[in-house]
């Protein structure tokens, strides 16, 4: 297959799975629920003892699951017709959540583990001092033996909106949760065996790939679609799988349907679809690629350009040319040259109204809107000139 790079065999990477220890397993809807798509208690009770064997082990382990949604509405007695109404969304969840937290609690008392609820806002990801207290939270839960159980909070999240999202799914919750734990090992627990392919397209003559160590733009589109229950889908997966490969850790997408297959990951079996770790960025660098909110942006001049891609330097606020947004100090920006061109986005040190009555003054202006410790280069650097 000419679309992912396959290893040559020489070396087991199934094998590292036997001594992953902090482990992020993520569930999709279709897996707790039945073919009716109606929620399935003995499936989540086989799961909970899955997770606890693993536990038992002495492994950690974080679980984000879906579900509450599908839930809700079943013990409202909506049809999943009536979920195209955010509102009606969001109610659904919060009677969900409920029940979904009672069913794992239910199913992991029996195995002598305590569960514990851990609901999260994009704004739990994109604003730094939150994201470090979030760590913190979980680093606690799993010294006291706990098995935290994260899920999105719709009941108060903006599902149907406009804006770029930090994450809209699972899937992509589940890669940042591994991010910000420096987990070993992400599972992707779906009603699929894996990543398929096919090289005309056809999925009735699907394989599953068995090995992923690059990311295309071959393998994304043949990923497209959604699942039937989730918001997510085979891209959302792509999407998780990427962030997790940064971040250090290894992915596998497998069935969550199939009987014991959580244990067989960890024995290091040939199940799903394996994806291997990329080159590790620093922790800061991968929250502001993936888990951050652009609240504005910055414009600069051709010389403050250069200086960011290829000196290292820092934005100072005499490159500057203007800025749009309502962004505060301590926010999140882009920063583009003055042909609109993306160059990279980072943390700024002023807020826009501030820095708008600074390039009104007409006087040069001492001070530093970006620190370079705090830039994140997204553009793709030409061949470095002579003089710069």
């Amino acid at each position: 297959m000419t679309a992912a790079k396959i290893n040559d065999g020489s070396i087991d990477h199934r094998a590292l799975l036997v001594n992953a220890r902090r482990i992020v397993v993520k569930v999709g809807t279709g897996v707790v629920c039945d073919e009716e798509n109606e929620f399935d208690p003995q499936q989540v009770a086989r799961l909970a003892g899955s997770i606890a064997g693993l536990a038992k082990a002495g492994r950690q382990v974080v679980l984000v699951s879906s579900g509450a949604v599908t839930l809700g509405a079943a013990e409202l007695g909506l049809h999943r017709s009536r979920l195209k109404d955010a509102s009606v969304t969001r109610a659904c969840a919060a009677v969900g959540q409920c029940k979904l937290m009672e069913a794992y609690a239910e199913s992991f008392r029996p195995h002598g583990l305590k569960v514990a609820q851990v609901l999260v806002t994009e704004d739990d990801f994109s604003d730094l001092n939150r994201y470090k207290i979030l760590r913190q939270t979980f680093e606690r839960l799993l010294k006291l033996g706990a098995i935290p159980i994260v899920n999105e909070n719709d009941t108060v999240t903006n599902i149907y909106t406009e804006q770029a999202p930090i994450f809209r799914d699972n899937d992509r919750l589940a890669a940042l949760v591994l991010s910000k734990l420096d987990a070993d090992a992400l599972v992707l627990l779906s009603n699929v065996d894996g990543l398929l392919y096919s090289v005309n397209g056809d999925l009735s003559n699907a394989t599953v790939v068995a090995m992923v160590t690059e990311i295309t733009a071959v393998i994304r589109q043949s990923a497209q679609g959604t699942s039937a229950t989730g918001r997510g889908g085979m891209t959302a997966k792509l999407d998780a799988a990427e962030i997790a490969m940064h971040a250090g850790g290894m992915v596998v997408i497998a069935n969550g349907k199939t009987r014991g297959v959580l244990e067989r990951v960890f024995q290091g079996e040939k199940v799903g679809t394996l994806f291997l770790p990329g080159s590790r960025m620093a922790g800061k660098r991968r929250w502001l690629a993936f888990a951050t909110t652009v609240r504005g942006h910055a414009t600069v001049n051709a010389n403050a350009a250069k200086a960011l891609l290829y000196r290292q330097a820092s934005l100072l606020v005499s490159g500057v040319t203007g800025c749009e947004g309502d962004f505060t100090a301590g926010q999140v920006i882009t920063v583009q040259d003055e042909g609109g061109n993306m160059i990279g986005k980072g943390i700024a040190e002023f807020g826009c109204k501030e820095l708008m009555e600074m390039l009104a003054s007409g006087s040069p202006q001492r001070g530093v809107l970006v620190r370079r410790e705090n830039f994140l280069i997204l553009a793709a650097k030409e061949e470095q000139e002579e003089d710069v």
